[in-house]
């Protein structure tokens, strides 16, 4: 009988190099699967916020040209904006080559200058997410009460016939 006893040895080592290798690709293709996930999720999230923007900006642009005289920083602010919403990129920069766009630093940017055209407006920054809560850009992060606890809006109020005889713009 011939043993090899450098083989017996090593077969610690030889189970671990192979518990490692087939753990390895298990993660790779899991971790690949739930890497699209969490993106597609995040990303749904940063363009929600960006069409509430990029809307909020065409509106005003629309009132401020009905108008007969224009405050020409307002208009400056919402150029700005409409300006860099649309530098962000449309497609994945990642996966069609190297990309120089810094997306965390173009999405603050494009929440600073919201924030500066809600200031010259006279009107407080908020954002109604898609749960209906109604959230600061400065606590985007912050902890949000509980979801039970808060009561259920929609995203976009319903009024009677009625209530819309006022003048009053409400936001």
């Amino acid at each position: 009988m011939d043993f090899d006893l450098e083989e017996l040895v090593n077969v610690e080592q030889t189970f671990y190099e192979e518990g490692y290798k087939d753990g390895y690709d298990h993660g790779r293709i899991h971790g690949s699967i739930e890497g699209r996930a969490l993106g597609r999720e995040k990303g749904f999230e940063m363009w929600e916020e960006l069409g509430f923007y990029e809307g909020f900006a065409m509106m005003w642009k629309a009132i401020t040209e009905s108008q007969a005289r224009q405050d020409e920083r307002t208009v400056n602010h919402i150029r700005h904006l409409l300006d860099l919403i649309s530098q962000f990129p449309r497609v994945n920069p990642s996966a069609s080559g190297s990309s120089e766009v810094d997306i965390p630093k173009l999405f603050r940017q494009i929440r600073s200058r919201y924030k500066l055209l809600c200031a010259t407006l006279g009107i407080r920054p908020t954002l109604r997410a898609a749960d209906g809560s109604s959230v600061s850009p400065d606590s985007a992060g912050a902890d949000l009460p509980d979801a039970a606890s808060r009561e259920k809006k929609n995203v976009w109020a319903v009024h009677a016939a009625d209530e819309l005889a006022s003048t009053e713009l409400n936001f």
